[in-house]
């Protein structure tokens, strides 16, 4: 599945989403957005086959926020229902751990907190 450019009113928030991203930190997102654009097409926004979001839903808002008039995506648009309901927490999920002495050591810690590490 290729990331494509659309027009960011094909892409529909997902009222079903159970995450957010309120307050400061939806700035943070903003701002590393507005700095580092080619995370979306990197990262694509995951659209089912209507264009509604099941995984980017932040980030979709984001870029509303910024007035981005396109945005990337990826359609998953050959998901069955149950795992629609499935990436949309899966995607979600933060199985992994941060290794703190390596970021201490690699990283500007005021960069990690600029990019959202606290």
């Amino acid at each position: 599945m290729q990331p494509v450019e659309v027009d960011i009113t094909r892409v529909k928030a997902n009222d079903a989403n159970p995450r957010s991203i309120k307050g400061e930190r939806f700035e943070k997102l903003c701002q590393s957005l507005k700095e580092f654009p080619e995370m979306m097409r990197l990262r694509p926004i995951v659209v089912d086959a209507d264009g509604t979001a099941l995984g980017g839903n932040m980030r979709l808002r984001a870029a509303q926020r910024l007035g981005w008039a396109k945005v990337w995506v990826v359609y998953a648009d050959q998901l069955t229902e149950e795992q629609k309901k499935r990436f949309i927490i899966a995607d979600n999920v933060g199985f992994g751990e941060w290794d703190w002495d390596v970021l201490a050591n690699e990283w500007d810690s005021a960069d990690l907190e600029a990019w959202g590490l606290e």
